[in-house]
């Protein structure tokens, strides 16, 4: 070291906590000579001092990021020159909790190959050990308690280590596990218990073993991870499948399945380059994938084409699905179909009792739940369908601090709360469908968490919600604000959809198409097929829909889209055509009450409630190509036909445009003119879906757009996608890639359209 000590202070925010970085900075600044310490703070980020000689500070501040632990992001690094204080030796220091920056929290990341191989190799001491973690992989938000990422404000505080782990703990040399706060062993770490279900213990010599065993034996058992319980059982055997439908009371949505390893999944599905890396990548979100073999029963995912399939992502699941006979299995969420995931041991027996027959449970508390993500391929872009475990509470960086800060309540289904603070929007994990109370609070909980951890005080900042009065999360907003004095800004659902996408890019104004099932519209109609233009000071302007379409019986409409169709065929032909037109293509038979509620659908379209949505005309048509015409979850007509139309080809029928709404109804009655019998439904499933698309896209190029950003749940339609980047070109297309595309991202839409609109 030369003679004259200098000294920096360094600032570093991004995912910096819970990742290793305290440790590689210890390492690196001894490596180079060089004095100080470095400390988490109470924002998530870390403070380093270091001093000593100019050269070795520069290529400490050099190498800082570019030699930075694989699960680091680093955001914003700032350093300035400060006294010297002739500190002996590099420390790290005990956390401190002062928030200076704003920093990450860290999303719990996927069991790492060097972990799994201690866990494969009998001479390890972590052999079969199904809690092991390091540096590099294991729960981060979901055992985290508040910031700093310290072990003591983690559900790892309840699990002091042992000597051994105590002096791995200590040593730098140890790269995975010097200062790294989640990890245990065998002799001091969580433990594994297997319980039948009545919560008895069942006495058996290896837990997990004896859980595969009862699994390949046809039984259904509840696995408690790292965010939440799984329910785990056969994928191919049929019987299995349908008792679990049966019991969780979810008839037809499809089933996620885990499996062992990329050899594995690729048995089961087509595996590109792209979703390899997602597969296999930090997060390990569910990916839904071309359905590649027979061996997976068909009740899996009735009616499509695809698989969701995740990797075994803690040495848990490994273990489990290296016992099991198949090597995959189905690993679904542990819930009530309607309400949140399953975190605690006697709520699961309380709640899954009816449904899993034992339990594989630990004594590990969950402090945050988070479901699995799930993402799939549209037209060749990966987007989310949700967003959670492994990615949230990553944050979007806005353009420009928000002038108060703010909490977004999102909408009702597939919800996600939100909060923004200085240039950031940190959404939730993903909540579900805010339908009772008990998702209801789970909003709350979540939206607290964030709002503690970024020091957002609600009697401080902006609420935010949808314009609909019917969604159960205004309810929050409204007690926020009865409790704050303050009102609630209310932002229209499909201009946040296309906000959340101008928040991601860091734009100001943008022209949007905006697809989805339903939204409250500004006139009181439900809005789903949207032209809007979204620009500065908050400003937006509707420029053009799908044409307006009868809900008759509102929301039985949406659970038995023939009424829809009934209700446009009354309208297009009169209600004697109508009826005759039913009972030629046996429309009675797909209603619960026949003829008798087909013909009362018909006479109510004039008075019923109107629809320019993207999803309800979707349904009427898979019900009229006999695809599916009872809806058992969210998008399930619309999604079958999607399925159907897969290697289709476009029959040449056009959809007309006029005065900047497109003509469905007219669509729809060429098809019924053609006739449907000449023309095979995969054809005509692909025509359709394109041709809609393609008339929004027509009238937002009328509209002068040279570039589109598309949102909502219908966003993720590969024909869609495909309709209108044929009018624009793929590079002038825009599709969420850091948030869902659904209701998923609203939230975030929420804030950042309030923020354009200088509320915030």
């Amino acid at each position: 070291m030369g003679d004259v000590v200098k000294a920096v202070k360094v600032r570093v925010a991004g995912i910096v906590q819970g990742v290793g970085f305290r440790p590689y900075v210890y390492r690196l600044a001894s490596s180079l000579g060089l004095s100080g310490y470095v400390v988490n703070l109470g924002g998530s980020e870390v403070e380093i001092h270091v001093e000593g000689d100019e050269h070795a500070l520069g290529e400490f501040i050099r190498r800082l990021a570019e030699e930075a632990p694989p699960a680091a992001v680093i955001d914003k690094l700032t350093y300035e020159e400060v006294e010297a204080r002739g500190f002996i030796g590099f420390k790290i220091e005990k956390s401190g909790s002062e928030r200076r920056l704003l920093s990450m929290i860290p999303p719990d990341i996927g069991m790492c190959e060097h972990c799994l191989r201690e866990v494969l190799d009998p001479s390890s001491r972590w052999y079969r050990y199904p809690f092991h973690s390091c540096a590099w992989c294991g729960p981060r938000f979901t055992v985290m308690e508040r910031a700093p990422y310290d072990r003591e404000n983690t559900s790892m505080a309840s699990f002091p280590l042992c000597v051994k782990c105590r002096e791995e703990y200590g040593d730098p040399a140890n790269i995975r596990r010097f200062h790294i706060q989640g990890i245990s062993c065998p002799h001091c770490g969580p433990q594994l218990y297997l319980a039948d279900g009545r919560g008895a213990p069942v006495r058996c010599g290896d837990p997990i073993r004896e859980a595969a065993k009862l699994i390949d034996e046809g039984y259904i058992v509840a696995v408690k991870g790292i965010g939440g319980f799984h329910l785990a059982a056969l994928a191919t055997d049929d019987s299995v499948v349908e008792k679990l439908r049966a019991r969780k009371k979810r008839s037809r949505k499809p089933f996620a399945i885990m499996a062992l390893n990329l050899d594995v999944a690729s048995r089961l599905v087509y595996i590109s380059e792209e979703a390899r890396k997602l597969l296999t990548g930090p997060a390990r979100p569910i990916v839904v994938l071309p359905r590649k073999s027979r061996e997976v029963s068909p009740e899996v995912a009735p009616g499509l084409d695809t698989l969701g399939v995740m990797i075994a992502y803690t040495p848990l699941h490994y273990l489990l699905l290296m016992e099991t006979r198949d090597k995959f299995l189905i690993m679904t969420s542990g819930n009530i179909s309607g309400s949140p995931m399953v975190k605690d041991p006697r709520e699961a027996l309380e709640k899954l009792g009816g449904v899993a027959d034992y339990f594989l449970m630990h004594n590990r508390r969950i402090v945050n739940r988070a479901d699995d993500s799930v993402i799939r391929f549209t037209d060749g872009t990966p987007v989310f369908l949700r967003r959670s475990r492994g990615y949230a509470p990553r944050w979007i960086e806005v353009p420009r601090p928000l002038s108060t800060p703010a909490i977004a309540v999102g909408a009702m289904l597939n919800n996600a709360g939100a909060v923004g603070i200085d240039k950031y929007i940190i959404p939730t994990q993903y909540i579900g469908d805010v339908e009772n109370l008990e998702t209801l609070e789970y909003l709350k909980e979540a939206v607290s968490f964030l709002a503690r951890n970024y020091g957002v005080d609600a009697c401080g900042a902006k609420i935010v919600a949808d314009k609909h009065p019917g969604y159960l999360s205004l309810r929050y907003a409204e007690e926020l604000s009865r409790r704050c004095g303050s009102a609630v800004f209310r932002v229209q659902h499909h201009v946040a959809h296309i906000a959340s996408v101008m928040a991601e890019y860091g734009l100001t104004e943008a022209y949007g198409i905006a697809v989805d099932g339903v939204g409250y519209g500004d006139d009181g109609r439900i809005w789903g097929g949207e032209v809007l233009y979204v620009g500065r000071d908050g400003i937006y302007e509707r420029l053009g829909h799908l044409e307006y379409i009868p809900l008759p019986g509102g929301d039985r409409a949406t659970k038995y889209p023939a009424r829809i169709l009934a209700g446009i065929l009354g309208e297009i032909y009169g209600v004697e055509e109508a009826l005759r037109l039913g009972k030629r293509l046996g429309l009675e038979k797909m209603l619960p009450g026949g003829f008798t509620e087909y013909r009362l659908s018909v006479l109510q379209a004039k008075s019923s409630i109107r629809a320019s949505s993207m999803g309800r005309i979707l349904d009427a048509f898979s019900s009229l190509l006999g695809v599916c015409w009872e809806r058992s979850y969210e998008g399930e007509p619309a999604i079958r036909l999607e399925a159907a139309g897969r290697g289709g080809e476009h029959l040449g029928v056009r959809v007309e445009v006029e005065g900047g709404v497109v003509l469905t109804k007219e669509f729809m009655s060429r098809f019924l003119e053609k006739g449907l019998s000449g023309n095979s439904v995969r054809d005509v499933a692909y025509t359709v879906q394109y041709e809609l698309a393609r008339g929004l896209a027509a009238v937002a190029r009328e509209n002068g757009a040279k570039r589109v950003l598309v949102s909502g749940g219908a966003a993720v339609n590969t024909f869609i996608v495909k309709g209108i980047r044929d009018v624009f070109g793929k590079e002038n297309v825009v599709l969420p890639r850091k948030l869902p595309a659904g209701d998923g991202g609203i939230s975030t839409g929420q804030i950042y359209y309030a923020m354009l609109s200088g509320v915030v």
